[in-house]
């Protein structure tokens, strides 16, 4: 039988069937020695007697921070004060997202604290409009703009992104009051939030799923190769296919080598801020890395449609070297 994981707490696994109800699972022995990663979202196959999860079931998408599965939407919410509108923050998250090649838009919360709005609407729309996001803005805290969004997200699953305090916990309270989730306030001293979500789980709405997660306010690009970010920005895409080199990071200030830097005057400000700051950490990554020899057994052989599990390369040296002595003693 298959089933959809909603909540995973410690080596328990809380599934989904929606005919025969929900069971709580144990991951089988094999899947664990196959180093198999269960996250929330997934689809899997359970043992007859729906103690265990027997299989992972293809997945459409992943996040690997936090670790959920099977997204149609990623809604990154912003607020626009008390914190106040990060851009290189918010520019972040949709890069990441991209990498993932999850679809997603744009929530400004707190819009009420904004007393020069539309002067706001306009300079972020001419950023993000014509990089093809849908905006909403909104007070989840005074529920204005909130049947646009629903519509929106009607019958999907989405996830929420965005940083401690700008009122994710507040925006699915306003657009489900029957969740009531625990909402956390802003400090004063810091201008941060407090983190009210502790673990990740799928929360079943009326017109919607969402997958609750706690805030993503550690996330860095320490995971890829630095002259793979820029592909990632699509209002850099018409120019670096025309950089000198093809290797270019265009973090360079010469005429005629970086094309890039050369139509800086064409791309936003804080876009560009964003990649040089990206870019740090991916060579911070890559120098990482280098530094250190990388090894990778497969703990896992298949034998047509089976999947077995494989000794490791350090045991299968000891077996061979006590045969061997074995052998030797009978000699």
């Amino acid at each position: 039988m298959q089933a959809q994981v909603y909540k995973i707490h410690s080596d328990f696994y809380y599934v989904k069937n929606f005919e025969h109800g929900n069971f709580t699972c144990k991951l089988k022995d094999t899947l664990k020695k196959q180093k198999v990663d269960i996250r929330v979202g997934d689809y899997v196959e359970l043992s007859n007697d729906h103690c265990f999860i027997v299989k992972l079931v293809l997945r459409k998408n992943f996040l690997t921070r936090p670790k959920v599965s099977n997204i149609d939407l990623a809604l990154v919410v912003c607020s626009l004060k008390e914190p106040e509108l990060d851009l290189v923050q918010l520019n972040r998250y949709l890069i990441y997202l991209k990498y993932h090649n999850i679809d997603c838009a744009i929530c400004f919360n707190k819009e009420d604290l904004d007393s020069n709005l539309s002067e706001t609407i306009k300079k972020i729309s001419s950023i993000y409009c014509s990089l093809g996001y849908d905006l909403f803005f909104i007070s989840a805290k005074n529920k204005v703009g909130l049947l646009e969004l629903l519509d929106f997200i009607n019958k999907k699953t989405i996830v929420l992104v965005g940083m401690s305090g700008v009122g994710k916990s507040t925006l699915l309270n306003s657009l489900n009051p029957e969740i009531n989730l625990r909402v956390g306030e802003v400090s004063k001293k810091t201008l941060k939030g407090s983190h009210t979500t502790r673990h990740v789980e799928i929360i079943e709405c009326k017109n919607f799923r969402v997958i609750d997660t706690p805030g993503f306010s550690n996330l860095k690009f320490d995971f890829m190769q630095p002259n793979k970010l820029a592909e990632l920005f699509d209002d850099f895409i018409p120019y670096i296919k025309n950089c000198k080199y093809s290797n270019c990071l265009h973090n360079v200030n010469e005429k005629n080598i970086c094309s890039l830097y050369d139509n800086l005057d064409k791309i936003d400000e804080s876009r560009y801020k964003s990649y040089l700051s990206f870019l740090d950490e991916c060579l911070e990554y890559k120098e990482k890395i280098s530094k250190r020899s990388i090894k990778h057994e497969d703990y896992k052989k298949e034998s047509g449609s089976n999947t077995f599990v494989k000794i490791s390369k350090r045991k299968r040296i000891q077996s061979r070297n006590t045969l061997k002595q074995n052998i030797k003693d009978t000699d």
